[in-house]
Order: structure tokens, then C-alpha cells, then sequence
């Protein structure tokens, strides 16, 4: 018998033993080949006892479908994890904020008790007045000390600062405002959440507490009276606040004292007068705000005079010149019955604050 790699016949004559002796285990003679035994499978034997020539890869298929699943999975957790917090956060956006904010104003006319008092120059009559202290135009509102809060740069609180002041000398400073000439500059410094608010107060003006002009800016009737004197004499405070993490809130408390006489009349022979409003502004904002030099108005409250409580007062200032009284006659009704109805509001104007002549 042959050895393991020898064919049945024994090894073939004429082989070699030595350096071929290495390839005897590849090599395969005739004798080898017809001795093989062959045998061919019937196609029922190919399907049901041996396996397919390709190998299906079921394992790595699984391990990718869980792959995916968790993917999702994680993917569902943070949309609902955002989604909570964005309905929970105690904050809210600050685009939520600023739709829901709308100003909220009160004009007060104030009535003198008997006829306003005049002279022919401004200047002595600011000197015999309160006013007589208070600085002219911009100087009457001095910047306070500028400090960070916990939540806001320092130089973030002085541009809140900035655009506060930069809004009071638009609204109650700037002649073309005063006149009726020009609103541009008051609605460049509001938010734009606010400016369909605005626009409303101006082409549907309402004593609705919350379209009336007056209530944004100062307006005099141009048909009644014109500014006697440019330089305004003025008193005013700011204060900044940090409200919550994301809102800054600055109050201004301004007084603003105007020369006016009688449209048409010369300014040699006609007689002037002072007219006095008090300004109490609450201002907010965020960091789009701060950004962009633009502010939300939440809060006003005006005190004008001297006015007749019979005039209204919601689209302009009708002010009393010298030598004028108050009509007879309070403002008008406040129905408790309807809830549209706003409450008219009128006051007496104290003769301490009017110039001694």
C-alpha cells in the first residue's frame, strides 16, 4: 500500500525522490484521477442537503437594525426633551414676550383755575417758573452711573441707557415731532413687534389706553400754538434694572417745560406762555433689542398742562395760552356699564407751577 500522498499504483516509474519529492502532495498522475471517485448530485439533493453557495449574513443585518432603532430612539428623546423645555422654560422667547407686550399709557390733562399767566420773553418767564433750575435740551437728562447686573454687560446696560435717552429726545425734543411734521424718529427706536401698535395709534387714534399718540410722543396742535423758544427746559432721571435673566428694564421720569405763543401772532407782539408735561416711561429689553439700538415701550403716563378738561387730548396737546381759561365743563363721560368705555381722566393744574408774572 502507498503512503499517504502515493497513488494507488505505487509510485510511477521514472519519478524522482528528490528535489520533486516536494511536490508530490499537488501533483496527481493519471492513475490518481481515474482511481477518484466522483459522484454528481441530483437537483433535489443540492437544494435540500447542501447549502446555498452564498452564505446569508443574517447576524450583521440584526445588529444594524438594532443600530437603527436605537438611533431613533435617542433622536425621539431630544425632540421631546427640546420640546419640553421650550413650552417649560420659565422665561419664555423672547419673540413670546415681545408679541404679548403692548403699551399701556394714561394722559392726563391738567386744568389751571384760572387764566394762564404770560409775559413777552421766554426766558423771564422760565427764570420766575420751577423751571428756572432745570437744564436746557439734552443736558436736562444726565446719563447715571453705568454698572453690569448679573445677567447684562456694563456696556450692555449703558446702550440700553443710550436708546432710552436717544428716544426721549426724539419724542419730546425734536421740533419736528413736537409740530406734527414727523414720527420717524420715535418709530426707529421701537421694537418692530410694536410698530403695528404704533402706526395704529396714529392712523386710528382711540382714548383706549393704548392708541393714543399723546401717549407715545409729545404733539401740539399746529393750528393753536407754536414753540416760542427751541430750547426746551427740562428735569430728567433713568434708572436701569435687570428684570429677569433675559430682560433689562429702564424707567425714565422726565419733566418738560415748552415756551409756546398763539400761531400767527408776531413774535414781538404776541404774548408767551408755558406749557408743562411730566413723562413716567417704563422701557424693556432683550438682547435682540440691545443689538439693534430698539426698545419695547411697555408703560406710560403723561401729565400736560395747562389743557381744558373738555378738549381731547388722545391725538394732540390743545394747550391754553396766555390770557386763556379752561372751558366749562369736565372730560368726557366714563359709562361703568360698558367695559370699552375707558375712564376719562382730567386734573387740577397747581398755581405753584405756573410762572410768577
Amino acid at each position: 500500500m502507498g503512503g499517504p500522498g502515493e497513488p494507488p499504483e505505487g509510485t510511477p516509474e521514472g519519478s524522482s525522490s528528490g528535489a520533486e519529492d516536494e511536490y508530490r502532495s499537488v501533483v496527481f498522475d493519471e492513475s490518481f484521477v481515474r482511481a477518484a471517485r466522483l459522484q454528481e448530485y441530483s437537483a433535489h439533493e443540492r437544494v435540500t442537503d447542501h447549502s446555498p453557495a452564498v452564505r446569508r449574513r443574517g447576524p450583521s443585518r440584526r445588529l444594524l437594525t438594532r443600530q437603527a432603532l436605537a438611533l431613533v430612539v435617542l433622536l425621539a428623546i431630544a425632540l421631546g426633551t427640546a420640546l419640553y423645555m421650550g413650552v417649560r422654560h420659565p422665561y419664555g422667547s423672547p419673540q413670546a414676550r415681545r408679541s404679548a407686550e403692548m403699551l399701556r399709557m394714561t394722559v392726563v390733562p391738567l386744568a389751571p383755575r384760572g387764566e394762564v399767566p404770560g409775559g413777552a420773553d421766554a426766558h423771564a418767564l422760565f427764570e420766575r417758573s420751577p423751571a428756572a433750575r432745570f437744564a436746557s435740551g439734552i443736558k436736562g437728562i444726565p446719563l447715571p452711573a453705568v454698572r453690569a447686573t448679573a445677567h447684562f454687560s456694563e456696556s450692555q446696560v449703558g446702550a440700553a441707557l443710550s436708546t432710552v435717552r436717544a428716544y426721549l429726545v426724539s419724542s419730546s425734543l425734536d421740533p419736528e415731532v413736537l409740530t406734527g411734521r414727523a414720527v420717524r424718529p420715535v418709530q426707529a427706536l421701537l421694537d418692530a413687534g410694536q410698530l403695528a401698535q404704533f402706526d395704529r395709534s396714529l392712523s386710528r387714534p382711540a382714548a383706549d389706553g393704548r392708541h393714543a399718540p399723546t401717549g407715545w410722543l409729545v404733539r401740539f396742535d399746529p393750528a393753536r400754538a407754536v414753540l416760542a423758544d427751541d430750547q426746551v427746559r427740562v428735569l430728567g432721571t433713568l434708572r436701569a434694572a435687570e428684570t429677569d435673566p433675559a430682560t433689562l428694564e429702564v424707567t425714565a421720569d422726565g419733566t418738560f417745560v415748552y415756551a409756546l405763543r398763539p400761531r400767527g401772532a408776531s413774535q414781538a407782539s404776541a404774548r408767551v406762555s408755558l406749557f408743562t408735561v411730566r413723562r413716567a416711561l417704563t422701557f424693556r429689553f432683550d438682547s435682540d433689542n440691545l443689538r439693534v439700538g430698539q426698545t419695547r415701550l411697555v408703560s406710560s403716563t403723561t401729565q400736560a398742562g395747562p389743557l381744558s378738561c373738555a378738549e381731547d387730548t388722545t391725538v394732540r396737546f390743545h394747550p391754553l395760552l396766555a390770557g386763556e381759561a379752561a372751558r366749562p365743563g369736565g372730560p368726557s363721560a366714563t359709562d361703568p356699564y360698558t367695559a370699552a368705555t375707558p375712564t376719562a381722566l382730567c386734573g387740577t393744574l397747581s398755581d405753584a407751577a405756573q410762572p410768577k408774572v
